[in-house]
């Protein structure tokens, strides 16, 4: 690539950047599934853990920890089941919620599926020269955007410059 406009933009494009760079990852990751017949999203990932950690749970129990709207754990969920790797059943008390768990054909994949994660991770810190800084940093903007969300600093920036 000769020229980078998003990189010349520096950090006024470090929204362009870093989903560039999720979606560069997410695309390989893709097609490492694909090459090794893994019928799995790169996006599943973190149920999968999620739910190996947690057991049975609830859309609402997924989506909070991951930070994902309802919606978008719904539509994950709903692939993942179509795929046979998670079973849902109704709430015994609340016949509305839906409590996920991982299906066995999903629990007999985890060995496999945690040995690709690994050397996901491996790739990541080698990608990062080891160097956990910029975590530091992501939680930094985290903290600061739970505290006051994007949308109220940047119209406080715009109503200041008019």
């Amino acid at each position: 690539m000769d020229f980078d406009f998003i990189k010349e933009l520096g950090y006024k494009a470090l929204d362009s950047r870093l989903k560039r760079i999720s979606d560069r990852m997410a695309h390989d990751v893709r097609k490492f599934y694909k090459e090794f017949g893994i019928d799995v999203e790169p996006n599943w990932y973190l149920v999968f853990m999620l739910l190996q950690r947690k057991g049975e749970i609830s859309i609402t129990d997924i989506a909070e920890p991951l930070g994902y709207s309802h919606p978008s754990v719904v539509m994950i969920v709903k692939k993942m089941t179509e795929k046979g790797y998670l079973m849902i059943r109704k709430d015994d008390m609340d016949k509305r919620k839906q409590i996920v768990s991982l299906s066995s054909k999903a629990i007999d994949m985890l060995p496999m599926l945690e040995q690709v994660w690994d050397s996901c991770e491996k790739t990541i810190l080698e990608l990062l020269s080891e160097d956990l800084s910029i975590l530091t940093y992501l939680d930094d903007i985290d903290q600061k955007l739970l505290a006051d969300s994007f949308h109220d600093r940047f119209k406080r920036q715009y109503l200041n410059s008019i």
